[in-house]
């Protein structure tokens, strides 16, 4: 198969663009730009990109029903409206108050969000206090595990009893899969996904197909891979910039592959880096992400 075209859909040069989610609902694009502590939203049938400053680092976002948008920032879980520009405090942790930002997450079957912590001033060897949180909207956020240096890659398999999640510190860089509970939220049954040593880029975020593959993000090798619930490289597919970040399936069909990505304005050779991209690999649709209740 030929490498599939890859177009630059949002060109504005993010410093740390994440946590791209499509809404169903609104056939748009939902991302994040952590260093910019902004917010945006992507409308491709009218190519235009709206983007509202938070203030603080906006390490992901979780979408609810009621057209509001949960964002973790560094002082917890808040709600956005973007009808209004109202932004409201729901719930701790507040990671700041440990030195740390919240980076990936996604949504579970129930609705729950699960998001997890990293260092803000960035991983060492010795730092491996990152947290994984799970909230549902309404209880206070609950810790699931912790021991990540930079939680990356949180997705769950189609029937949302397989949880994923990754550390992408050079160091460690795997992935890894549990049995998952969607009644409870409980994890179990650790094990080794993949090791991406033996690829060029580190596990960053992903997205899962219906066939239940799990497309990883390769910061810093510059490709995303399609990766089979057995752990295997189906796929490898280069792209434009060489920090790509955060994929996600969209679309009226939700067969198009969107991805977020890392600035370098210090570096000609990628002239588009920070954008989203957006490409199609034929015979492959995604799984709409849940939405929270609200």
């Amino acid at each position: 198969m030929a490498a599939p075209v890859v177009d630059c859909v949002v060109d504005v040069g993010a410093t740390l663009g994440e946590g791209a989610i499509w809404s169903v609902a609104e056939q748009a694009l939902w991302w994040v730009d952590i260093a910019g502590k902004r917010l945006h939203r992507h409308d491709p049938a009218r190519g235009e990109n709206a983007s509202w400053d938070m203030g603080m680092p906006a390490g992901c976002l979780a979408l609810r029903a009621n057209g509001r948008v949960v964002v973790a920032l560094t002082e917890g879980f808040h709600e956005f409206d973007p009808a209004t520009g109202h932004l409201q405090f729901l719930s701790g942790p507040r990671p700041a108050e440990r030195g740390h930002r919240f980076n990936d997450g996604s949504v579970d079957h129930r609705g729950r969000f699960l998001a997890g912590t990293m260092p803000l001033t960035g991983p060492t060897p010795e730092d491996s206090s990152g947290t994984l949180y799970s909230f549902d909207g309404t209880a206070p956020a609950r810790r699931v595990m912790d021991g990540f240096h930079t939680i990356n890659g949180l997705a769950f398999s189609p029937d949302g009893r397989t949880a994923y999640v990754s550390d992408s510190f050079p160091d460690v860089r795997l992935i890894w899969a549990h049995d998952y509970d969607p009644d409870d939220g409980a994890w179990s049954n650790r094990r080794l996904f993949f090791d991406t040593r033996a690829v060029a880029g580190r596990p960053d975020g992903a997205a899962i197909d219906t066939d239940g593959c799990y497309w990883m993000a390769g910061v810093g090798g510059g490709h995303l891979l399609r990766l089979t619930p057995e752990g295997r490289i189906d796929m490898d597919i280069p792209m434009p910039v060489a920090r790509p970040t955060r994929p996600a399936f969209g679309g009226p069909d939700m067969r198009t592959l969107y991805c977020t990505s890392i600035g370098a304005a210090d570096d000609p050779a990628q002239p588009q880096a920070g954008g989203v991209f957006a490409l199609t690999v034929p015979g492959v649709q995604g799984v709409p992400l849940p939405v929270m209740e609200g």
